[in-house]
């Protein structure tokens, strides 16, 4: 049986244009929306073995380029760091007792909180 790795669906979204638009279709049915192998084997009029062939091929560009460059690891440590501040930020705030320094801290959390969720 197949089994599937999760983390794919993560690497597609930071890597997926280097893939054949083909590949992207595929992996994004198989991966994103859940389809069978025969599913997708319908759709493009092949086999599912042909569709195993491409996912793997597909998997193993964006596992490659994941160890090369390692932008979704990255982006992961920068978010859990991110919320880490945002958290400590928020505790900080719950003890000032000044008004003007609290917004300025809430005005602080909410950058970082849109930093951290900068996909594009």
């Amino acid at each position: 049986m197949f089994e599937k790795n999760l983390n794919i669906s993560v690497l597609l979204d930071f890597y997926g244009d280097i893939l054949t638009e083909r590949q992207k279709d595929m992996l994004d049915m198989y991966y994103n929306n859940d389809l069978s192998l025969s599913e997708i084997a319908e759709n493009f009029s092949i086999s599912r073995q042909g569709v195993r062939s491409v996912l793997k091929k597909g998997e193993t560009i964006l596992t490659e380029m994941e160890e090369k460059l390692n932008l979704a690891s990255r982006f992961g440590t920068v978010q859990e760091k991110s919320d880490k501040i945002a958290e400590r930020l928020t505790k900080l705030n719950s003890k000032i007792n000044d008004s003007f320094v609290s917004n300025e801290i809430d005005s602080i959390i909410s950058q970082i909180k849109e930093l951290a969720d900068y996909t594009d």
